[in-house]
């Protein structure tokens, strides 16, 4: 079975095919990353706009790269939530176009779920069950996946996502956008002992994270040390602040796989691909002799393969829609195609 994917909820624009759900045929990802830059970050308008712009070429490209035409298509998949609004709107109603005028079955996804899934294409043996930490920078979730479309969340972030506090570190730091993939090569030449910070606990939740008291103490730090004319070393900083938000993500992940008894363990989102956090769980694993998987750099990020790797299983559980469909910016994984019917 062969998907078209479709993927716009943030500054990706993405489409792909692929075929069973493992195989990806081709793929194409026209990023807005060095024009949103001199912002500091999205404009959610500015990238709506591009989408607009950039949607038809990528599917055209992606269909070529594949060698295949809409007739040679089973199904669309496309990501409908959660993201920017007017970024998914671009994505879904595309896809919407495309089902109408092709009579393809229409297969909404849900954006954490497919990052989960670009494993499934990394990893031909991976199955379920098992336990996912997935981290970008907008979520940070320990998810239980008892089977493809079957999900649980144990943990999450009660206020900013790792990737979201990795940013906006690296941004007081002086660090251009996007922030965290420049803290990261920063802090390999850190010592990450230099600066004693707060490791965050919410009390009763103890898979659950916190990272905005963790951020506000670096950049209390940095203010301050400016406010007194002191230079503070910025690889050792960065170093610190990598190492405290990782021993966060770890500690809490590897708890939740111990009391759950899961031995298979499994990572997702764009701050998969930070160098510490797969060095450090590898360990982790290894030294228990668990299985461990996580996705190649290039699969980290948004992406429509990862779209497309996932809507094959949501196909086979029967989530597809109509034209009823809409975009949605929030959405609980869990109960990812109970409101696929309600408007926002």
């Amino acid at each position: 079975m062969k998907l078209l994917s479709i993927e716009s909820s943030c500054d990706e624009t993405a489409a792909a095919v692929v075929e069973d759900g493992r195989r990806v045929l081709s793929s194409v990802v026209a990023s807005q990353v060095e024009e949103h830059k001199k912002y500091g970050g999205v404009v959610p308008e500015i990238a709506s706009r591009r989408h607009c712009e950039n949607i038809n070429g990528v599917v055209e490209k992606a269909l070529s790269d594949a060698n295949v035409s809409l007739d040679d298509i089973d199904g669309i998949a496309v990501t409908h939530a959660p993201g920017l609004i007017g970024a998914l709107l671009v994505g879904v109603n595309f896809a919407k176009g495309l089902s109408f005028a092709t009579g393809l079955p229409l297969i909404p996804v849900h954006h954490l779920r497919s990052h989960i899934a670009s494993n499934y294409i990394a990893h031909a043996e991976l199955e379920p069950p098992f336990i996912c930490l997935v981290v970008s920078g907008g979520h940070s979730h320990i998810v239980e996946v008892t089977d493809y479309t079957d999900m649980r969340i144990i943990g999450r972030t009660r206020d900013d996502a790792a990737g979201e506090a990795f940013d906006k570190a690296a941004r007081t730091m002086g660090m251009p956008y996007p922030g965290g993939i420049h803290l990261d090569k920063c802090a390999e030449g850190g010592d990450p002992l230099s600066f004693k910070l707060p490791h965050p606990r919410v009390d009763g939740a103890p898979y659950d994270f916190s990272f905005s008291g963790l951020k506000t103490s670096v950049i209390n730090l940095i203010h301050n040390a400016e406010q007194k004319g002191q230079k503070l070393s910025v690889e050792d900083l960065s170093a610190s602040f990598r190492k405290a938000v990782t021993d966060c993500l770890i500690e809490n992940f590897i708890n939740a796989a111990n009391d759950l008894g899961y031995s298979r363990l499994v990572m997702a989102g764009g701050v998969s691909a930070n160098s510490l956090l797969r060095r450090r769980l590898k360990e982790e694993c290894e030294k228990r002799g668990w299985e461990y998987y996580y996705p190649p750099v290039e699969l980290c990020g948004d992406n429509g393969a990862m779209v497309g790797a996932q809507g094959y299983y949501e196909f086979l559980a029967g989530n597809t829609a109509g034209m009823e469909l809409n975009a949605r910016a929030t959405m609980n994984i869990e109960t990812a195609y109970s409101h696929l019917l309600q408007i926002p």
